[in-house]
Formats: structure tokens, sequence, C-alpha cells
């Protein structure tokens, strides 16, 4: 069994309040060394009965359709790699 992988985050110029949240809350738990947070979506598909080279040309179509499938491309970047 293959897995493929999609990490997604928003775009570094869209501001990400999760994130800071997350930053604000290091900080009163005494972690003043953190800068800054940036949450993100982590994918794992799951492919039954396939090889590599099924899993990276599943991968490559993926990254295609990503745009509408998992990540809103106008906020987001993705990137697909296997696990």
């Amino acid at each position: 069994m293959a897995k493929i992988v999609v990490d997604v985050m928003l775009k570094p110029e869209i501001r990400d309040p999760q994130g800071e949240a997350i930053a604000g809350a290091c900080h009163r738990l005494g972690f003043a060394e953190v800068r800054a947070v940036r949450q993100g979506k982590r994918f794992e598909v799951e492919v039954a009965d396939a090889d590599v080279a099924d899993a990276d040309a599943l991968a490559i179509r993926m990254t295609e359709l990503s745009a509408e499938l998992l990540a809103n491309p106008v906020i987001e970047e993705f990137t697909i790699h296997g696990a």
C-alpha cells in the first residue's frame, strides 16, 4: 500500500489568525523565543494495491486537482509527496 501526503499552508502574504493565537499562547506559557507560528493542514491518502510508479502517477494527477479538492489556490499553497 502506498501513501501520498498533501501539505496545505496559507500563502505567506495571507494573515494567519490561528497561528497568531498559538504564538501568543506560546509567549504566555514562557516560550519567549517563539517568533511566529503558521498553521496548516496535512492529508494522508492511502492507495491500495499500488506500486511506487502508480502512486507517483496518482500524485501527479492529484496535483492537478488539489487546487479544487484539498486547497484553495487563492489563499493556500500545497505540496504533494510520498510518505
